[in-house]
């Protein structure tokens, strides 16, 4: 019996993460068990913050909720690797905009 989406909405990588470890591991089907796996090895920042982060990103910054999201899920740790998240190059924003989202997202980033 093929699922009907009712709703679809960007989620970051945490976010992803945790709703999988809430159905619990026994319950996932292999895609979603293999998803759970991958999201665990990626995660950068705790899920109970990731959409906090997204949402000040949308308002301080200005961005888009998908640039936001991509942004989250890879917290980039250079000017250069955020530019490749704002609308794939084709949006210019000054490299001091682009400072002020380094240093917010160094607040945030997990120290390993």
């Amino acid at each position: 019996m093929a699922r009907k989406a009712l709703k679809e909405r960007s989620i970051t990588i945490p976010q992803v993460k945790e709703t999988l470890e809430a159905i619990g591991e026994e319950r996932l089907d292999q895609f979603q068990r293999r998803s759970l796996d991958y999201a665990a090895k990626l995660s950068k920042i705790d899920p109970d913050i990731a959409e906090t982060l997204v949402n000040k990103l949308v308002e301080q910054f200005e961005l888009d909720k998908e640039e936001a999201v991509q942004i989250i899920n890879c917290m980039p740790e250079s000017i250069q690797e955020i530019r490749v998240f704002l609308a794939g190059g084709r949006r210019i924003m000054e490299t001091s905009k682009l400072e002020r989202i380094l240093a917010f997202l160094d607040e945030y980033r997990k120290k390993e």
